[in-house]
């Protein structure tokens, strides 16, 4: 076994997962024809899929969005992307969702939820995945709109809604003014959570953390250009929940080999890095993939490749006890695999070292 087969069979959970962005190519055109929407000319479906910044990208995703409409869409876009995280070795989900996306279309957010809380329940039935759901909020928005969605969250709030979350364009939106969200979600006893630091500066991770009060991170990669951030958030144990092939989309990084990449850098100063895969049609990836990337181009070996599988755990809103199991269960499990690794000959993974 190489480093490569390594990554793909490591157990993985997915805490950075949008929905809306996980929908395979071929069934978006499929429900944009069912559904009347209108698409811009292609020859190729990848055609549809070219981008260069974060706001250009949420044009597409928006797109996407309007051609979701009724229940058995959401039941489908929801089975599907929870299948492909178990086809990557995915034993438990944690995924965004953009009910407004849908809101502005007519689409009723119970419509929403009857969909996709069936899709999670059918595909736990049958592939073993637990899966949680994360609304987030739109921070174009504002804050009024945001304490609304709240209001609607919570109204129709099941266990299998776990947090909220903050997404959308970063750069022109801190997330200090969204305080009074965070706090009554909180109090509520959600969890939260925000995109931060991606497209916008180190300043929104601090605020973020400190402001908002986040458990995680997401995305986080702007946190390099602050050093005393840096030391701050490894000796507070911050969680940062990345995703290697969208960064080279949707920063100022764009080539994941180099030293100075953000995450390499993350990864150097010794900050928790776990790895997802964010919206991964849209950018030609999976969940195991982003792994395989992170070991060959960000140069993580085995041992680092575990401790960000393990990482994923302590991430996650798992509750105590599972994460207990889970970190035993799946140190073993993965000991077995470096076991296997080791035994290969030293040239099928010369990048490996311990």
């Amino acid at each position: 076994m190489d480093l490569t087969s390594f990554a793909r069979r490591l157990p993985k959970i997915e805490l950075h997962l949008h929905l809306e962005g996980a929908v395979r190519p071929s069934t978006f055109v499929e429900l944009a024809r069912k559904n009347g929407v209108e698409l811009p000319y292609f020859d190729e479906i990848g055609e549809l899929y070219r981008y260069d910044n974060l706001p250009d990208f949420l044009k597409i995703y928006d797109l996407v969005s309007r051609s979701i409409r009724d229940a058995n869409d959401f039941h489908r876009i929801t089975y599907e992307m929870l299948e492909s995280c178990a086809t990557s070795n995915a034993r438990h989900v944690e995924f965004f969702f953009s009910a407004h996306a849908h809101q502005a279309h007519g689409v009723d957010y119970l419509t929403m939820l009857d969909g996709i809380l069936a899709a999670m329940a059918d595909i736990e039935t049958d592939k073993g995945l637990t899966s949680r759901l994360i609304p987030a909020h739109s921070r174009e928005l504002g804050l009024k709109s945001g304490l609304e969605f709240l209001d609607m969250v919570l109204e129709h709030r099941s266990d299998a809604i776990i947090g909220i979350g903050l997404d959308y364009n970063e750069a022109p939106f801190p997330p200090a003014p969204f305080r009074p969200l965070f706090e009554q979600a909180k109090q509520a006893g959600l969890h939260v959570t925000a995109h931060a630091g991606e497209s916008g500066p180190a300043a929104n991770v601090r605020d973020s953390l400190e402001i908002l009060g986040v458990e995680r991170i997401d995305h986080g990669y702007h946190v390099v250009d602050d050093p005393a951030l840096v030391a701050q958030c490894r000796a507070a144990g911050t969680f940062f929940t990345c995703c290697p092939s969208t960064t080279e989309a949707t920063t100022i990084w764009r080539d994941l080999s180099a030293p100075d990449h953000a995450i390499r850098r993350m990864l150097d100063a010794g900050l928790n890095v776990t790895i997802h895969s964010d919206d991964p049609p849209m950018f030609g990836t999976d969940l195991a993939n982003e792994y395989v990337l992170a070991a060959e181009k960000l140069h993580m070996d085995a041992p680092m490749l575990k401790k960000c599988a393990l990482d994923s755990i302590r991430a996650s809103w798992l509750d105590a006890d599972t994460k207990r199991d889970w970190l035993g269960d799946w140190s073993k499990e993965i000991d077995g695999l470096m076991a296997e690794l080791d035994a290969a000959p030293a040239a099928s993974h010369p990048e490996f070292t311990s």
